[in-house]
């Protein structure tokens, strides 16, 4: 079936971005396709669960109501071929002889096995060149195993497998250039046969009777078969630490349950299973640092391969012979050779830049992280000074031998610029309370303000006329369910300034010469937390009404305290507002949050007499609170920005001219 454009309030849209692709399997309501049009981004659902069998459009492409978007294989349609067979299977065992199905065993276990491809990642270039090939057709090979050498002229890099499994073709030569997606090779995988042979029963009765036939194939129809690896996500981030894993060895899982919680300097975020099974291996550690493409862990899928496995469980003679006996210990092994929980990184981040300068495959580097080990230090024996995973065992080995000297200063604690604590024994001691993840993560993010020259600009806004139209409104935006506050007004108000003064919006460049001036505006709002501050992103507040804004306030508010947040959620932010609301208070100075170059903060506002040239009149005036970077923006412009927002704000409906 095709999923289509609906109706989107517009003649035609642009295709923004692609959320699926090939192979994906997704859920009823799980977004696939962003289109963008001049009066808003939308991201359109799939109407039904499957999996996308074929892209129908591209990046840049027009599209109308209508217009097909991509081919999806809806859930039940491959099962009904699968139940056949199954049929087919259990009318000819009533027809051979009980030899005969013994023979047809071995054929039907092959068939769960599955050819996956492994793709180029995320490499830093554009293109890169096939340096050297390190495996062969035929080959076994582990997760994180180095299969491809490729090189550009910024650097040698060597390509992991994401799969372990025997290599069926190689797509690339040495020479070829190659870039992120390409096919590099294709791997069998053999795990997913231990469904097959992992119960090998034997039943008393060498024939099967119709009746268990039949009461087989349903069995073996909702077996588990496949294994399948969950890898982490866009997180929007280089790194993010494990901070918690939710799921254990065995654990059976649902599609979209949350299996590990990753936390960043940004946000936390619960990375969910993207099929439903059995949890086979789990391949990260609490503390790990990961990036995008990570394997998490590996889970043994339902439904992927319905062969008639019960049933030919149950037609084995009672005394299975020398082959079959000879096949069970080999499959276990296969199963048993997922890799082992990665340990905690015991080197300091000196160590491992200077690690990472080794040429050594990423399975050397990590088992050297683990053992605490400098590459630098180790001889290395393979081609072109390759640290090798025998050169680490032996230096590790002799060190582990050798007499120890005395050892010199551990390396250090990484210097704050402040001194150590001092003992408060004696002024009654302490009592230590453990600062949240999210709040450890935030530190060196809010650490680098110290490098930022920033000031802050003060003003007052009168909001009388424009909170007595609130008032007016928000009855029936209630009735809609909507919470209108004054927030939606004010992010309106500061987008629409911020296409004029577009300083404010952009990023002073790494030579410190120029600013990079941003071509959309995507507004943080910091929303308050039980585990601390979070900052979603309002995407092109300036092409929203006040209605839209005001909806999805509500809703990224929501998932803030949730912990929903997506890792797009929090991405590309080019402004903040932080708003104190009703908590109190006469002023702030927010912190700026790096790269941006400015913030404003909103204070509660209160009824204070203004001189209107003859007395005082009772005015509503919200105190605002713009922090800059000093090397970008300077205070006359500041002044001025916030004099032409307490004028936006005066009377809003400024915009409409």
């Amino acid at each position: 079936m095709q999923i289509t454009t609906p109706d989107i309030g517009v003649d035609k849209a642009v295709v923004a971005e692609i959320l699926v692709k090939v192979g994906d399997t997704i859920a009823v309501d799980d977004s696939v396709v962003l289109l963008e049009s001049d009066k808003a981004s939308v991201e359109v659902p799939s109407t039904s669960a499957g999996v996308v069998k074929s892209i129908l459009v591209n990046l840049g492409d027009s599209v109308a109501e209508g217009a097909a978007l991509i081919e999806l294989e809806a859930e039940g349609q491959t099962e009904a071929p699968a139940v056949q067979a199954q049929a087919d299977v259990v009318q000819a065992e009533e027809k051979t002889a009980p030899a005969a199905v013994a023979e047809t065993v071995a054929p039907a276990a092959t068939t769960a096995s599955q050819v996956i491809d492994v793709q180029v990642p995320d490499i830093g270039v554009e293109k890169a060149t096939v340096g050297e090939i390190l495996v062969s057709v035929g080959d076994q090979i582990d997760v994180d195993q180095s299969i491809l050498v490729v090189e550009s002229d910024k650097a040698t890099v060597e390509v992991p497998s994401t799969i372990s499994g025997t290599v069926e073709s190689i797509s690339v030569q040495v020479g070829d250039s190659v870039k992120e997606g390409v096919v590099i090779l294709t791997v069998k995988t053999a795990a997913s046969v231990a469904p097959v042979t992992a119960e090998p029963t034997p039943v008393a009765e060498p024939q099967t009777t119709e009746a268990q036939s039949a009461e087989a194939a349903p069995q073996a129809a909702a077996a588990p078969a496949g294994a399948v690896e969950i890898a982490v996500p866009d997180l929007g981030v280089d790194k993010a630490a494990v901070a918690e894993i939710l799921v254990s060895v065995g654990d059976t899982v649902e599609k979209d349950q949350s299996i590990i919680v990753v936390e960043s300097d940004k946000a936390t975020v619960e990375v969910p299973s993207t099929t439903a099974g059995v949890i086979k291996a789990i391949h990260v550690a609490l503390g790990q640092n990961v990036s995008e493409g990570v394997a998490l862990v590996t889970i043994e899928a339902e439904g992927q391969a319905p062969v008639p496995v019960a049933q030919a469980v149950a037609q084995t003679p009672a005394k299975p012979t020398a082959a079959q006996a000879a096949t069970v210990p080999v499959v276990a092994s296969t199963v048993q050779a997922a890799p082992a929980v990665q340990g905690a990184d015991k080197l300091t981040k000196e160590q491992n830049a200077a690690n990472a300068k080794v040429y050594a495959g990423p399975a050397v580097r990590k088992l050297a992280r683990e053992l605490g080990v400098v590459l630098s230090e180790v001889s290395a024996s393979g081609p072109h000074a390759r640290v090798m995973k025998e050169d680490l065992k032996a230096f590790v080995k002799a060190r582990l031998t050798a007499p120890q000297a005395a050892p010199a200063a551990q390396a250090a604690a990484q210097v704050s610029g402040l001194p150590k604590l001092p003992d408060f024994t004696a002024f009654g001691g302490v009592e230590e309370k453990v600062l949240t993840r999210l709040q450890q993560v935030s530190i060196p993010q809010l650490s680098l303000n110290n490098y930022i020259p920033q000031v802050t600009q003060f003003d007052l806004a009168d909001i009388t006329e424009l909170e007595a139209w609130r008032n007016d409104l928000k009855g029936n935006f209630k009735k809609d369910g909507i919470s209108l506050t004054i927030m939606a007004f004010i992010i309106k108000a500061v987008a629409h300034l911020l296409k004029e003064e577009r300083d404010f919006a952009g990023h002073l460049a790494d030579d410190g010469k120029s600013v990079l001036l941003r071509n959309e505006i995507h507004m943080g709002i910091a929303v308050a937390t039980p585990d601390g501050l979070t900052v979603p992103v309002l995407r092109n507040p300036d092409q929203k009404s006040i209605k839209d804004i005001a909806v999805e306030l509500g809703v990224l508010g929501q998932k803030a305290r949730d912990k929903k947040l997506s890792p797009k959620d929090l991405q590309g932010a080019n402004f903040t507002i932080s708003s104190l609301g009703a908590i109190g208070g006469t002023a702030f100075t927010p912190l700026v949050n790096w790269p941006q170059v400015a913030i404003l903060g909103i204070s509660p506002a209160t009824m204070q007499p203004v001189w209107n040239g003859q007395g005082f009149d009772p005015k509503l005036m919200l105190p605002l609170s713009l922090s800059y970077d000093h090397r970008v923006i300077n205070g006359a412009d500041a002044a001025r920005f916030t004099n032409k927002l307490t004028k936006l704000l005066k009377d809003i409906r400024t915009l409409l001219i």
